[in-house]
């Protein structure tokens, strides 16, 4: 009996994606461990692999379809003796017997599609023949034959570079990211004449005339981020801020010296930066004032064992905040690789879901833009989230006398439910304590 596909769930949270490609057409033979597809989360693009074995019978879903649900049927596998004629018979995703939910219908539009493609019947093949659709469809997808790996093919796309133009160095010619970095001039692809203006059907033309503008559609990452935050806003975090100056003298001088004895290169190397020490006493401070590592839940508070801080990084398209898992535990050299690791694979859309999804607390640094202090909104299911600000040297008063020192503002926005006012200001107090004596967050 004919074996259903069905649209993958890559996180516990997800609820759909995008089908962004197909990596196999009807008639392939597939191996359970073959890459079949990839598909887009709001996060990242992930490729798919094969569960079963067969032949390629009926693809459901075209390319580049969105909001397609978990769970629904996307293509359909044949095993040995079956043909498309056995499609309707499948059974449904949830095992049932019944034909698969507009399966029958959809080989019927299918078939009706290569009738309409089909060419005249004065178009003969070589041996007189009219071409048969499946020979129309191979066709219509000779562009997509093309072996290159999605980040190549990202790559390419945001270069512009024509991918029929290079020659592949990977494994059975495949094209990879090396090919792109040493692309020809003549690679790159002409640009298409810009489409006409065409105004959403949401802005209002009146306001906004459809040439006055450029019209960035709306991806997945985008929807989301902006769903998640207006309920965290207005409806289910009740938050307020707490903002805190640290001086940062100490901390400059110990990430100067420990910058100073790195290698120069190879893998021992290392580059602190002052984000690295800011995750480390995060981390210190949640295990000390442990009613700020918590999560509010209808039933429960949830207490963390693990302080798991989500650092924000800013990507294409939106904000993503890969976790650094117990934090507590890892020094400085390891925090920092990691953040960097997880950073470059987050700006080309590989990490795993299982490295940005969770964590019990978040750090945003917007100092390196120049901004002194600035309040982020919860990012839910977590208790609290901390803006760090720029460091700059300002006049401060000790013992009586007005000096110079290096001063960086922090905020801690919380969440009501979960961290009061007096949990939130003793964490900012252990977060001070860390980053103004550094050596502390040795003992």
């Amino acid at each position: 009996m004919p074996t259903p596909i069905l649209m993958p769930a890559l996180s516990p949270t997800m609820e759909e994606g995008t089908l962004a490609k197909w990596k196999v057409k009807v008639g392939d033979k597939v191996a359970s461990g073959d890459v079949i597809a990839e598909i887009e989360t709001d996060k990242a693009t992930m490729e798919v692999e094969a569960v079963d074995e067969g032949v390629v019978g009926q693809i459901l879903v075209p390319a580049g379809t969105e909001h397609v649900k978990v769970n629904a049927t996307i293509a359909v596998l044949l095993g040995d003796g079956e043909n498309r004629g056995d499609i309707g018979k499948a059974p449904k995703a949830n095992g049932g017997s019944a034909p698969l939910p507009a399966g029958e219908l959809s080989a019927k539009r299918t078939e009706e599609a290569h009738a309409k493609a089909a060419p005249a019947p004065s178009a003969r093949n070589a041996s007189g023949a009219a071409p048969t659709p499946q020979a129309a469809e191979e066709k219509s997808r000779a562009s997509d034959r093309i072996h290159a790996s999605p980040l190549a093919r990202r790559l390419a796309r945001a270069a512009g570079i024509d991918l029929a133009a290079l020659k592949g160095s990977g494994p059975h010619g495949r094209i990879v990211k090396r090919d792109i970095d040493a692309a020809p001039k003549g690679a790159i692809a002409a640009k298409a004449p810009a489409a006409p203006a065409i105004a959403p059907a949401s802005v209002d033309p009146r306001l906004y005339p459809a040439d006055s503008y450029t019209a960035v559609k709306l991806d997945g990452m985008r929807k989301v981020i902006a769903r998640r935050l207006t309920q965290s806003f207005n409806n289910e975090v009740p938050h307020f801020p707490l903002n805190i100056d640290v001086e940062l003298t100490k901390l400059l001088e110990a990430r100067a010296a420990l910058n100073a004895v790195s290698p120069k290169e190879g893998e021992d190397a290392y580059k602190l930066s002052v984000n690295d020490f800011v995750i480390k006493a995060s981390a210190m401070a949640l295990k000390k004032v442990p009613a700020a590592n918590a999560t509010f839940t209808d039933d429960a508070i949830l207490l963390h064992k693990h302080a798991d801080i989500g650092v924000a990084v800013a990507i294409e398209g939106g904000l993503i905040t890969p976790i650094v898992w117990k934090a507590e535990t890892k020094g400085l050299k390891r925090i920092s690789a990691e953040i960097k690791d997880m950073a470059a694979r987050a700006r080309v859309k590989k990490l795993k879901p299982e490295e940005y999804q969770g964590g019990t607390f978040s750090v945003s640094n917007l100092g390196m833009f120049g901004i002194t202090s600035f309040a982020s909104i919860v990012n839910q299911p977590h208790g609290a989230i901390m803006s760090v600000g720029a460091g700059e040297d300002r006049a401060v008063v000790r013992n009586g006398a007005i000096v110079i020192r290096n001063v960086m503002t922090v905020t801690l926005t919380c969440d009501h439910r979960v961290v009061d006012g007096a949990v939130g200001a003793a964490f900012l107090a252990a977060f001070k304590g860390y980053i103004e004596e550094p050596a502390s967050m040795l003992l």
